[in-house]
């Protein structure tokens, strides 16, 4: 299994700092977050959820999200509140970004053909939030066939019920697809990744 990628799933500003989408548990998960980016910098891509300019230039019921959620647009947004926080920008390169408009990174296809080429087996996922973008994440990367090893300690979630029954759902009813470690023991086990 030596073709694996960490997908670190939207540790951004947005989120850590103080605006309506504020994660407070996200400065708990950064040291695990940044051991495994800082393992392997080559082997991360941590991806950015990049809200719209205006609730209109996404399909459908993203519409209604952003009405609801319009202080998160672009243009109501700080500078530099999508970019990643700032111990994980300094990883980047060679850690690469990838950006994406929706909970899931694989709806425009892009990453998937990307890691397809590069034969991409494993996902070692990190971020957050446990039960949205990361739960769309591994769900997604089911979908598509990966191995997934989910790292309990170095995902987060603002409501502690659904980040725990989440992991809960993953462990046990995706058992064949999704392993839940904790950082620690997927860095031992790593060397014979």
């Amino acid at each position: 299994m030596s073709n694996w990628v960490h997908l670190c799933i939207d540790m951004q500003r947005m989120f850590s700092d103080q605006t309506p989408w504020h994660v407070s548990w996200m400065p708990r998960i950064v040291d695990e977050v940044l051991e495994v980016a800082q393992y392997h910098p080559e082997r991360t891509i941590f991806t950015r959820f990049v809200p719209p300019r205006h609730p209109s230039d996404l399909p459908g019921m993203w519409q209604t999200y952003y009405e609801k959620w319009h202080e998160m647009t672009l243009p109501a947004l700080a500078p530099g509140m999508i970019d990643l926080i700032p111990e994980l920008m300094s990883l980047v390169p060679p850690a690469r970004v990838f950006d994406k408009s929706t909970y899931s990174p694989w709806t425009s296809g892009h990453l998937h053909s990307l890691l397809d080429q590069e034969k991409v087996t494993t996902l070692v996922i990190t971020g957050g939030e446990t039960d949205i973008c990361v739960l769309a994440s591994v769900l997604g990367a089911v979908d598509l066939g990966y191995k997934v090893i989910l790292l309990r300690d170095a995902v987060c979630s603002g409501a502690d019920d659904t980040h725990d029954a989440s992991l809960e759902l993953l462990a046990s009813r995706f058992s064949v697809q999704v392993e839940v470690l904790t950082t620690e023991k997927f860095l031992m086990q790593s060397s014979t990744l």
